[in-house]
């Protein structure tokens, strides 16, 4: 069943977050990536292609039988959900629009957030910004497992629960660890989808609602895809927090692979990074780096030393500006 991994494998660290430094000098040598930090406008179509095809699969999955309804929920709703769950990711920097026009990514980002099935487009991007500026911060990003997670979920067979229900873990952490007042964005972005999966449900019936809400839970639990949420800051090699992965499944996440150059270049839209890595190639193919997501999440639940207590922590400076 696997070891105990104890609260002192969390790895605490008192320096500043790791990716400025290298952002100042690559910046310095080569100037040029300026050039990429500008908005992705291709994604406006792309995104919405996604959403139209969604929409086909819940008429196409209505009068099927359940046990092809959770099949091909698995199989082809969980890539297009968590796809567009990445999506959204790239919206969240405002990449659609630009930055001049914030607002229209946030209305957006609610659009792009209906074949999901739950709401929390417009959360994710309050929340991600703090990982972006507060990379480990204990307290304030999110993405840090909470000591609950890191103390029970230490075995082989409870990392594999853990992995599967991921989604849960995500949309629950931030109410324990960094509770924020609620916007009326947010309230729009619930009522929306809340109005959208009743829609579904009298349109298309329980199989097509069944089908996109597994789509998610799925997609974004034990499968392929969720290999980056492991891949990109649990530490296999201790002293590394950021890891790249330069894999064939980038075509499918907004190069969300390339994590190093994201965190080092959040002004960079998914679709440049790569070019931010040939350019600065001497900074990024000696760091240590993924082929496999499928093998990061192997390695995770089978390995003993490895748990969700593995992230490097920082503590908060007291001087942070949350919204």
């Amino acid at each position: 069943m696997g070891s105990r991994v104890s609260r002192e494998e969390f790895e605490w660290v008192y320096t500043d977050q790791p990716h400025t430094d290298r952002r100042r000098e690559i910046l310095a040598k080569y100037p040029e990536i300026k050039s990429l930090m500008k908005p992705d406008p291709n994604l406006i179509w792309i995104i919405t292609a996604m959403l139209l095809v969604q929409l086909i699969s819940l008429y196409l999955v209505k009068d099927l039988d359940w046990k092809w309804v959770i099949f091909w929920s698995y199989v082809f709703g969980s890539c297009i959900n968590h796809s567009m769950t990445l999506a959204i990711h790239e919206i969240s920097h405002n990449f659609p629009f630009g930055h001049h026009k914030a607002v229209w990514n946030r209305w957006f980002g609610i659009f792009a957030n209906l074949p999901i099935g739950i709401p929390y487009s417009v959360s994710f991007k309050r929340y991600h910004m703090d990982h972006h500026r507060y990379l480990g911060a204990d307290g304030i990003d999110v993405d840090i497992p909470t000591d609950f997670e890191g103390w029970f979920f230490c075995t082989t067979f409870r990392k594999l629960v853990w992995v599967i229900l991921q989604p849960l873990f995500y949309a629950f952490r931030p109410l324990f660890i960094n509770p924020k007042p609620i916007t009326y964005l947010e309230i729009i972005n619930t009522m929306t989808q809340i109005i959208f999966d009743i829609i579904v449900y009298y349109v298309f019936g329980i199989k097509s609602l069944v089908y996109m809400l597994a789509a998610s839970l799925l997609g974004l639990g034990l499968h392929p895809i969720s290999g980056h949420f492991i891949a990109e800051h649990y530490m296999f090699l201790k002293g590394h927090e950021t890891y790249s992965y330069y894999g064939p499944l980038n075509r499918l996440t907004f190069n969300v692979g390339y994590h190093n150059e994201h965190h080092d270049f959040p002004n960079v839209p998914g679709k440049n990074l790569p070019l931010v890595r040939k350019i600065a190639a001497e900074y990024y193919d000696k760091l240590p780096q993924y082929n496999s997501w499928i093998k990061v999440l192997y390695d995770f639940v089978m390995d003993d030393t490895i748990s969700p207590y593995s992230r490097m922590k920082r503590p908060p400076k007291g001087s942070e500006n949350l919204d």
